[in-house]
């Protein structure tokens, strides 16, 4: 499996989550289980069936996150010498230029992802058009309404 970039706060958010999927949600579904079962006939109990279920979702989100940190690339944006080019883990002010619009996005790990929060995947297509550009330079995005423009006004790694 190849390295999975994440910013440090990213890979703190999962290793939350694993923790949290380990000592609160495995524990409970466990006992859920057990309450179900002192219920009598298992093949017509829907309380067994759908703690069962819950507990095959939390097991498998326990090795996805695992995996994810196991293969994590944790970048600190704070430490990046990029330049003021548009990089990973780059907080970026974005003006656009149809709308007049500004934008503050920074670029993060597909997990991290949050439109609403300002985080965009790496491997969408606005940050693929973005990564490499400065200050001042317009990045073109094929948006599903066509393409869009750009401006980088200022590039920061916080």
């Amino acid at each position: 499996m190849s390295k999975v970039p994440l910013t440090v706060k990213g890979a703190e958010k999962l290793r939350e989550e694993l923790h949290r999927l380990k000592t609160v949600d495995r524990p409970w579904v466990i006992g859920a289980i057990a309450e179900a079962r002192a219920h009598g006939d298992l093949s017509e109990n829907a309380e067994y069936d759908a703690a069962k279920e819950r507990q095959g979702f939390i097991e498998g989100r326990i090795q996805e996150v695992e995996g994810k940190l196991s293969h994590a690339q944790i970048i600190d944006p704070k430490l990046l010498d990029a330049d003021g080019r548009c990089v990973f883990g780059a907080t970026l002010d974005l003006e656009d230029q149809d709308t007049g619009d500004a934008v503050t996005y920074q670029i993060v790990g597909e997990d991290e992802a949050d439109i609403k929060g300002g985080k965009i995947s790496v491997n969408s297509p606005i940050a693929r058009a973005l990564i490499g550009k400065y200050a001042g330079d317009i990045a073109q995005v094929q948006a599903p309404g066509g393409i869009r423009e750009y401006e980088v006004i200022d590039v920061r790694y916080e």
